[in-house]
């Protein structure tokens, strides 16, 4: 048995967002968000499934920090629903919105649970998309830079870590792009301006917290999703194709964070269809994150297209597609979750030194990780091995990466319980909690005993 140790202070944590749990979809007051409408279309979600109820933790939020607690977690990363705060997303504020996350936040603190609060994990307010174009109006900058300003001055005084936005490329490219997600929208053009006014919807929230709150004496950042690019061969051309597309899916919101613009190989091939920062507008955004959150998931091989594909070539390309010339594959001899992503922890590693050295050491924090699979309760139990197996090796990776010098400073495991996952329903299980839908019994996983055991009482030493 290897002993792996992490940092004494290295910060332990699940994470959640709120409307894949929260449910009280239209209670005390909350205003319908774009994926209560999304959810509402025929055909759009597995089995037609919505977050109207989801695990009900709007209800059971005691309950759930009672577990949370039992496994020895030291933080909660939990997302706030604009709408519930803002029914409108501009205006008025819906004070029994901001009582349930003062509870809720009153509450982890007194379990000695430490509060990562993460603004917008995708859940617009419907009214801002139909009134106001959603994420293509440079409006929003200002509407999100408000509703910030209410979430620090009402939680600011407990809550002294903040994530702004929570993976902008999926709200750009899945929303705005594909439209495979609210609020369903295709084009080849608009997920970049999208992306462009999350960054700089996040560059004044920012600006506003440093400014108007540094007695709380806060760190702020955001979040970006990435996976690891390996180039398939050790030709010239795949190695750029694998950095171009690193570039594209990562680069796109992190270069100008902190490199004040985008990456160049995006403005060469996009072009027009890339909106420019103004001078003012790089020294806003310029230096903006405390902190690189990074949620990681998988590792795909990186071609470049020349036409021919050197392998069977899947989805999954950091941006649209057309405009990277760049094929991916993945190693028929991968172990994939059911969600058919590859499980790669040595591409986990790769990915936080490529980081490392591209943003020039800074501090990462992990604010996703995990895998799904089709868990089964037997006699009451849930022997979920290979999830296990899972966390072990990209636990493993974390601290090769540590190692060799990367500023790792947390692990937040994706996700605490089993939850409504977006456009595949309830079927998709993550949680380290297993979820009975019908009952919302939440029974735990032998993985979840396991996470006790790595994270108990700020030892350093977890058994991998």
């Amino acid at each position: 048995m290897l002993m792996n140790k992490f940092p004494k202070d290295f910060v332990w944590g699940t994470a959640t967002s709120s409307y894949q749990i929260e449910g009280a979809s239209d209670l005390d007051g909350k205003g319908p968000s774009i994926w209560d409408a999304f959810c509402s279309i025929p055909g759009k979600i597995n089995n037609n499934e919505t977050g109207d109820i989801a695990c009900d933790h709007y209800h059971k939020f005691k309950e759930d920090i009672q577990l949370m607690k039992e496994m020895g977690v030291k933080a909660y990363r939990f997302s706030i629903a604009w709408s519930r705060i803002m029914p409108t997303g501009k205006g008025a504020v819906n004070e029994k919105g901001i009582q349930f996350y003062s509870e809720l936040i009153d509450e982890l603190l007194k379990a000695d649970i430490v509060p990562w609060v993460t603004l917008y994990h995708w859940d617009l307010p419907l009214a801002l998309q139909m009134e106001n174009d959603g994420w293509l109006n440079k409006d929003i900058t200002d509407y999100f830079k408000e509703y910030a300003d209410i979430c620090f001055d009402r939680f600011g005084d407990r809550v002294k870590n903040w994530i702004t936005l929570n993976e902008p490329w999926v709200v750009s490219i899945l929303g705005y792009g594909q439209g495979v997600f609210a609020p369903g929208r295709v084009s080849n053009s608009e997920p970049y301006l999208a992306g462009h006014h999350l960054i700089l919807s996040h560059a004044k929230a920012v600006k506003l917290y440093r400014e108007k709150y540094t007695h709380q004496k806060g760190e702020i950042g955001i979040s970006n999703n990435c996976d690891w690019r390996e180039p398939l061969t050790d030709s010239k051309e795949d190695k750029d194709a694998a950095e171009r597309a690193l570039e594209f899916f990562i680069a796109w919101f992190a270069d100008p964070i902190y490199k004040g613009d985008y990456p160049k190989v995006m403005k060469e091939r996009l072009k027009e269809r890339l909106p420019s920062f103004s001078k003012e507008e790089k020294e806003l955004i310029t230096g903006t994150s405390d902190f690189f959150g990074l949620n990681h998931y998988t590792t795909m091989f990186a071609a470049n297209s020349d036409g021919i594909k050197k392998e069977v070539a899947v989805n999954g390309n950091g941006g649209i597609s057309e405009d990277q010339d760049v094929d991916l594959s993945v190693d028929k001899d991968w172990k994939v979750t059911l969600m058919d992503w590859a499980v790669v922890p040595w591409g986990c590693k790769k990915l936080l030194k490529w980081i490392d050295k591209r943003y020039n050491k800074p501090n990462i924090y992990i604010t996703e990780n995990g895998c799904a699979y089709p868990d089964k309760l037997i006699d009451g139990k849930i022997d979920d091995q290979e999830r296990l197996d899972f966390y072990q090796g990209y636990l493993i990776a974390c601290q090769e990466a540590i190692q060799d010098g990367v500023n790792l400073k947390g692990y937040f495991a994706w996700s605490f319980m089993d939850n409504f996952e977006w456009a595949l329903g309830y079927e998709q299980r993550f949680g380290l909690h297993y979820v009975d839908f019908k009952t919302l019994e939440r029974i735990p996983k032998k993985s979840a005993h396991w996470f006790k055991k790595a994270i108990k009482n700020d030892s350093a030493e977890v058994s991998l």
